[in-house]
């Protein structure tokens, strides 16, 4: 089963370095990948939709209300790394942490900050081994070529996690009142 210290491990045998056993471990690659790990993570999952770090919550405005232009505002859960959708007829805005709007309450999508490894599809956690392994690359081995071709793997290794994460689900629809068939005519 995966976990964040061995993703961190995986990343540095690749890289042809020792592995850990713990963050916390006093050895310089420990030091890195706890120190990295956290942004690492944090990035690949606001990267995509991913299914395993979806929620969806259902907002109260906050008792101070924006100077202009909307109504009302709400705080985004303390676990949101990326608003995806608010389920609203009017327009919306994220300015800092809030989501501006003029609809009470204010249903919403998001993807959060989830720290279950274990719920992670295996792809994934390939995805998130590469980004280590990239970030990991130029402090372990002191190579720019090594760190290059470590990004390009990521970015391969990514492209094949969204794809396949993204399939799982059925394709969107526009609805009888979507915006985009008033204009054709429909």
């Amino acid at each position: 089963m995966a976990s964040p210290v061995s993703i961190c491990s995986n990343a540095l045998l690749k890289l042809g370095a020792g592995t850990i056993a713990d963050f916390t471990e006093n050895t310089v690659s420990a030091t890195l990948c706890a120190n990295l790990w956290p942004q690492v993570r944090d990035a690949v999952l606001r990267a995509h939709p991913w299914n395993c770090a979806v929620k969806r919550a259902n907002l109260a405005p906050k008792t101070t209300v924006p100077v202009y232009g909307y109504s009302f505002a709400f705080a985004l859960p303390a676990d949101c790394l990326r608003l995806l959708e608010a389920d609203t007829a009017y327009d919306y805005k994220v300015e800092g942490r809030d989501v501006l709007g003029d609809e009470n309450p204010l249903y919403i999508r998001y993807i959060f900050k989830n720290e279950d490894v274990a719920s992670y599809d295996t792809l994934l956690v390939d995805a998130l081994t590469a980004a280590m392994q990239a970030e990991l690359a130029y402090p372990i081995t002191k190579s720019t070529a090594q760190q290059e071709a470590s990004w390009r793997l990521y970015s391969e290794k990514l492209k094949l996690a969204r794809s396949v994460d993204a399939s799982e689900d059925s394709p969107d629809q526009f609805g009888s009142n979507s915006p985009l068939l008033d204009v054709r005519g429909i």
